[in-house]
């Protein structure tokens, strides 16, 4: 078994690949920068308030129902077990909470039966009979996979501890009974997440069944074994082979989380062609399906993509849980091809769809993450909520938050002897294990990264910085000369290939002027809007910045200048200054001829916050595409 101390995706030696991830210690956020104070934010409030949650909602007693240690009754949906999976997972990763994980990994393995299956709501005795008979709806593999990878966590996180291989033994034994009893079947499960989860042990054990199992689960799927349920077989991705399907469909989750474990396959087995499938879609999904802030799916009924160009930004399904999986599926692509491209959308889902699904004191999330509530908007329920919850009956989102940022770090860099790519900005330590750098930056409230060099080298290596696809004026300097900006970038990144000495320091500064952006003209939705956005972070209005006025009643000249704010205290450091114009409307009636105008319109300068802080105040209304003043059309490229 292999217990090397990495992260969440390890591709083994000689698979596919162009960037190797570092060991899960060669990167170390501080708490003082954006990033780290994530992670410390996490630690301290999220993950403690996940386990508080499992306990009061039941999910740690649905497993003592199964032991006997408990008379409640079932409680949650059918799939509650993950919930536990996941914090667990978290607790691995971030290495707190060490009562609940000797909690989890006793009752885990108390609970699971003698043949390895384990599922509460499945091992209850009026439902043991329907054991594997409902795959379309069980989620029995999937909660499986979420299992295996608070294994693989416990494996890589925790070597040699005991309660760590506890875990790894209960998640193996439950991956063999799947191995036994579906490595000759045509069946899959209606929620893929085991096929990244089998690759993942199997990279953890070398156990090849597991990776065998995935691939052949990823060839089963598209053959209409699932049947139609209630959205039909495309909903389960279940229409059509995957290697045939040219563009997303359906259940956003399930499709990036198919996409994750064929990215894993593919670069195992040498399979260019599956990897190509993986890009394919991808693109489809960034080009035509994916909101400014980086989240996906657009419709609530069945939580899943639309067709081309249907982003309705009020309407706005965008899931956490999806934001996470593009996230993840951006990480594999990235290691797998290089392409600076999976970076860029990375930093975009990170900066802006995942970090507003949670509250600033970190104990109160977003399922869904729309782009606009309107004035009087009814956010009583849950499925489309005015401000966050601090859980939801169906809480995969919080969980899958606290396991994401404790592991964060590790999605930051690759590299190895002959150089160190930095992916994604934060204050930190990051090292290859040969060659070390120190990153000091207030990113993305300011330009400059300031990287220092703290080890020797005989011999030149490379030191590869990001640039970004808005970026358009690049500056370096070395050692204080300043030396070849943008002529410098090949592929995304600004390669820096030289003997570095410690105290070598590189200043990167990426600018980020505020900027107006429209969207593609089938976006029908938003035509003739525009939104605001500064480096990697789109910005919003919010109602406690523009008292007085109606968020509908405001159109956007774009001919204003718009101004850059710096705040030593209050919700953000940054926030945009823009004029807007205030239409009186009054009692236009809904329907008027085309032409008619409301004399007396006003204008006034109003605020605009990053989307990611929004509804920390008092809920109220938002809106990040603000319609522009009549008869402004965007120049198209």
């Amino acid at each position: 078994m292999s217990l090397a101390p990495y992260g969440p995706v390890v591709p083994t030696p000689g698979a596919l690949g162009v960037f190797r991830p570092l060991p899960a210690d060669a990167v170390r956020f501080a708490p003082d920068g954006l990033l780290g104070g994530w992670q410390a934010r996490n630690i301290a409030a999220t993950l403690p308030h996940c386990v508080d949650r499992l306990g009061t909602y039941g999910n740690l007693d649905n497993l003592r129902r199964v032991t006997g240690d408990s008379d409640a009754g079932f409680r949650g949906f059918w799939f509650a077990d993950t919930d536990v999976h996941k914090t667990l997972e978290a607790a691995f990763w971030s290495g707190s909470a060490p009562a609940f994980i000797e909690t989890a990994a006793a009752l885990l393995e108390k609970a699971q039966d003698p043949d390895g299956y384990l599922n509460s709501y499945y091992q209850d005795a009026a439902n043991r009979p329907k054991q594997w008979g409902e795959l379309h709806f069980s989620h029995e593999m999937y909660t499986a996979g979420h299992l295996i990878q608070a294994a693989v966590a416990a494996a890589r996180s925790a070597p040699g501890d005991a309660v760590a291989q506890q875990v790894v033994s209960v998640a193996r034994r439950f991956a063999d009974l799947l191995v036994q009893r579906y490595e000759q079947s045509n069946e899959v499960d209606g929620h893929p997440e085991i096929e990244t989860a089998l690759a993942e042990l199997y990279r953890v054990t070398g156990h090849r069944p597991y990776l065998d199992l995935a691939a052949r689960f990823l060839g089963n799927r598209g053959h209409g074994v699932l049947g139609e349920g209630r959205f039909g077989s495309a909903y389960y991705q279940d229409h059509e082979p995957l290697r045939a399907v040219s563009e997303v469909t359906g259940h956003v989750v399930r499709q990036l989380y198919l996409l994750a474990g064929a990215v894993d396959v593919a670069v195992e087995t040498g399979d260019t062609a599956l990897l190509a499938v993986a890009e394919r879609l991808w693109d489809s999904a960034i080009d035509s399906r994916t909101y400014l802030t980086g989240g996906q799916g657009s419709r609530h009924r069945d939580e899943a993509y639309g067709d081309a160009y249907e982003l309705p930004p009020d309407r706005a399904y965008a899931e956490t849980c999806a934001a996470i999986a593009s996230f993840q599926l951006g990480w594999r692509l990235l290691l797998a091809t290089g392409n600076v491209a999976y970076a860029d959308e990375m930093e975009r889902v990170l900066h802006n769809a995942i970090a507003a699904s949670t509250a600033v004191d970190g104990t109160a999330f977003f399922y869904s993450t729309p782009l606009q509530r309107r004035t009087g908007h009814d956010g009583g329920g849950e499925n489309a909520p005015g401000h966050r919850l601090d859980w939801y009956d169906c809480a995969c989102c919080p969980p899958n938050l606290a396991r994401l940022m404790a592991s964060l770090h590790t999605y930051a860099a690759t590299g190895d002897d002959d150089g160190l790519q930095l992916h994604l900005y934060g204050t930190g330590t990051f090292t290859t294990g040969v060659h070390t750098v120190e990153v000091r930056t207030t990113y993305p409230w300011d330009e400059q990264i300031n990287v220092t060099v703290t080890s020797d080298s005989a011999n030149p290596w490379a030191l590869s910085l990001r640039v970004p696809a808005w970026c358009a004026d690049v500056r370096l300097t070395i050692n204080g000369t300043p030396a070849p900006g943008r002529s410098q970038v090949h592929d995304g990144y600004l390669r820096l290939h030289r003997i570095w000495h410690a105290g070598d320091q590189v200043v990167l500064t990426l600018a980020m002027p505020a900027r107006l952006v429209a969207a593609h003209p089938r976006v029908d939705a938003v035509r003739g809007a525009a939104a605001l956005v500064r480096g990697p972070l789109v910005y919003c209005l919010e109602h406690a910045d523009t008292t007085g006025s109606l968020f509908e009643d405001l159109e956007l000249d774009p001919a204003a200048p718009i101004s850059v704010a710096y705040h030593s205290s209050g919700l953000s450091p940054v926030t945009l200054r823009v004029r807007v114009r205030v239409r009186p409307l009054g009692n236009v009636a809904l329907y008027r001829d085309l032409g008619s105008t409301a004399a007396g319109a006003a204008t006034a300068t109003v605020t605009a916050i990053p989307y990611f802080l929004w509804a920390n105040r008092e809920p109220g209304p938002m809106r990040v595409w603000i319609p522009l003043v009549p008869h402004f059309v965007p120049q198209e490229d």
